[in-house]
């Protein structure tokens, strides 16, 4: 069993960076793929960004390439997402997750955290 706990978020303004991070406990965190998605309100949750285990790749949606960033430290069991530009869309709960695949879209995490409300402001 695998627990994430979400912090870093907050209130911004537009143009305004914050940087989330993700602090795992449990067996074998660096086996694990991991993801950052997030939930607007009356929306459906999506994938924002993902890293392989190793960090040797990433995923980025469309809307943040160029000004999210997702980096792992399998030393201190943590995932970050830095986010740069922000904009007013980009206001949602952010969850940090983890799965056996890289790829969410097509097999969903096995585990997820909490949440953290990012709100921007314009």
């Amino acid at each position: 069993q695998v627990q994430l706990v979400e912090s870093g978020g907050g209130l911004v303004q537009a143009g305004g960076s914050l940087r989330l991070s993700c602090a795992a406990s449990g067996p074998s965190f660096s086996s694990y793929a991991m993801g950052w998605f997030r939930q607007a309100p009356g929306k459906e949750r999506e994938v924002v960004a993902a890293i392989t285990w190793s960090g040797s790749s990433t995923y980025y949606a469309d809307s943040v390439k160029g000004r999210f960033t997702i980096s792992r430290d399998n030393a201190k069991n943590t995932v970050y997402l830095q986010m740069n530009a922000l904009k007013p869309e980009d206001t949602a709960v952010y969850y940090c997750a983890a799965g056996g695949s890289f790829h969410f879209t097509i097999r969903p995490p096995d585990y997820w955290g909490q949440g953290t409300q990012v709100t921007v402001s314009a």
